[in-house]
């Protein structure tokens, strides 16, 4: 049981810290050939994001070991949208800007439905077993494409918004948050983007997960071996990652979809914790939403719907109550959001997303371990 969890944390290290040298390598490679940086934003960074997750969920379904993948993909997505997000509101008021509510939430609220419909054969269909089969999968993969493409073109649109129009518009109105997005003031003065980054690198330190450098000055050397380094790190990580959490299912008795939907997704998802709370500290709550939702219509439409269409993926253990906490956590977001008077999600809101997170793990903890 010792190796096992030395595996586990031992390979979660790993496929964080490489996500981030890989996102670091692949940015710094982008900006040398200049290329644009809303196409940085929404493919390097949104995807280097969820890599460790990905990683998670890919190499448990070639291993044949799926339930743990999907298992991730749920908890990883309950913990943000409850978890984080409340944290977040119970610090500061979370405003949600016109393009988060027109888009970005029923979006959020799309791709969970979607996946509830997908996964819960057994209560929709009356099946024996639950089943994401490959033309799931290629359903999800359509959604994410649609959904790319609506975003890169409102970044796009973004983007080009003179630097005077750009504070009418929020960090949140896109699904993954550009942070270079608006042009930089002409005197040189700094943004405060780069201070929250610094902050985020420093609280990022804790946990042995440090950056080379800046994108910008990275060599072509240093990025190819961040890039290299960081993929064979996503990869080492996430076998140790998927051996670790079967061995401690195995010993311990628990599905491998319970130990996924806590130890690994609370565990992939710390970063995203740390860098939200940051981010609403400095009173950045745009982009701090923008990340989460963002990244979780992400794990759906992108990593289940590439998993699946890999190798139909038997979700064992997932049941009803799981899928369930997914859509009301969507749906009790968008109502915050979109319903209420103050359009924004405030600190009573937020102690209840909180709770209902507790209230989440207690049914885990009760009736699935």
């Amino acid at each position: 049981m010792f190796h096992d969890i030395l595996f586990l944390l031992i390979g979660l290290v790993l496929i964080i810290a490489g996500g981030d040298y890989l996102t670091d390598g692949a940015e710094a490679i982008a900006r040398r050939f200049k290329i644009s940086n809303v196409v940085i934003g929404l493919t390097v960074v949104a995807f280097g994001s969820s890599t460790p997750d990905f990683v998670v969920a890919l190499m448990s379904t070639l291993e044949g070991k799926a339930s743990l993948g999907i298992g991730d993909i749920v908890g990883a997505n309950i913990f943000d949208l409850l978890l984080v997000v409340g944290i977040m509101a119970i610090v500061t008021p979370i405003p949600a800007s016109r393009g988060m509510r027109v888009k970005e939430l029923p979006m959020l609220v799309l791709s969970s439905i979607a996946l509830f419909i997908c996964g819960d054969d057994t209560l929709i269909d009356r099946w024996n077993t639950d089943l994401i089969s490959r033309t799931d999968g290629l359903l999800l993969i359509a959604f994410f494409i649609i959904y790319m493409r609506y975003t890169l073109s409102m970044a796009h649109e973004q983007n080009l918004t003179p630097a005077s129009a750009a504070p009418t518009m929020s960090a949140g109105a896109t699904a993954i948050p550009v942070i270079t997005s608006t042009p930089p003031p002409a005197n040189g003065a700094k943004t405060q983007q780069p201070s929250i980054k610094e902050e985020i690198q420093r609280l990022r330190a804790f946990t042995l997960i440090r950056r080379l450098a800046p994108p910008k000055d990275m060599s072509p050397l240093i990025a190819s071996i961040c890039i290299i380094g960081g993929l064979a790190a996503l990869v080492i990580g996430g076998n140790w990652i998927v051996d670790g959490a079967s061995g401690i299912a195995l010993k311990a008795g628990l599905s491998q979809s319970l130990v996924g939907l806590t130890i690994v997704a609370v565990g992939s998802s710390v970063p995203d914790l740390a860098t939200s709370l940051i981010a609403a500290l400095k009173k950045q709550t745009g982009i701090a939403l923008g990340n989460v939702v963002g990244a979780c219509v992400f794990n759906v439409f992108f990593i289940i719907g590439v998993c699946s269409s890999i190798r139909p993926i038997h979700p064992d253990n997932i049941t009803f109550v799981d899928y369930g906490t997914l859509v009301a956590a969507s749906l009790l977001l968008f109502i915050f959001g979109c319903m209420t008077r103050r359009r924004a999600i405030v600190r009573w809101q937020g102690i209840l997303l909180t709770l209902a997170y507790c209230a989440y793990l207690a049914y885990l903890v009760i009736f699935k371990a």
